[in-house]
C-alpha cells in the first residue's frame, strides 16, 4: 500500500494524531487535536489529509475484554461517523486495546519530564495503533 496513513486516537478531551512515510511502512507521532467544540477537531483532521495526501485513516476502537463494543466506543464511532461526511478517504478502525497504557509505558522508559510526556502520550498511542495496522498490511501483501 502506497501513500500516507493517519492514525487517530479518539479521546474524550484529545485526538492523538500519527502519520505514516508515504510508503506506509513506518508510523510516527505527528500531533494532539483538543476535541473543543463539535467542529474544530473535524477541520484539523480534513486539513492534515490535505496537506500530506493521506490515502487513508486508521483509527482506535477500544473493545471491552469480552470483545464487544461498550460506551466509549459507540462515541467513537459517532465522531468517526461525522468526520466520514468530511473526508474523500476511507476509514477503518482497528482494535486499540492498551495502546495508551503501553504508549504511557513506552515514554516513562525514555525519561523526560513528566508533563512533556502527558503532552506526547496521545499521538504516541495513535503511532502504536497505526504501527499495528501497517505491519498488519505489510504481512497481508506478503512485504517484508
Amino acid at each position: 500500500m502506497e501513500g500516507r496513513v493517519l492514525g487517530l486516537d479518539v479521546g474524550d478531551r484529545w485526538i492523538g494524531v500519527a502519520m505514516s512515510d508515504p510508503r506506509g511502512i513506518l508510523a510516527s507521532p505527528l500531533t494532539r487535536i483538543d476535541r473543543a467544540g463539535a467542529e474544530v477537531p473535524v477541520e484539523a483532521i480534513r486539513r492534515l489529509v490535505s496537506q500530506h495526501g493521506v490515502k487513508r485513516v486508521v483509527a482506535g476502537l477500544p473493545y471491552s475484554m469480552d470483545g464487544s463494543l461498550g460506551k466509549q466506543a459507540e462515541l467513537i464511532l459517532g465522531f468517526l461517523r461525522r468526520l466520514s461526511e468530511s473526508l474523500e478517504v476511507p476509514i477503518e478502525t482497528r482494535d486499540e486495546s492498551l495502546s495508551t497504557v503501553t504508549a504511557s509505558r513506552r515514554l516513562i522508559e525514555g525519561g523526560g519530564k513528566r508533563r512533556s510526556r502527558k503532552e506526547r502520550i496521545d499521538a504516541a498511542a495513535a503511532a502504536l495503533v497505526l504501527q499495528e495496522y501497517l505491519d498488519e498490511i505489510r504481512v497481508q501483501q506478503g512485504r517484508p
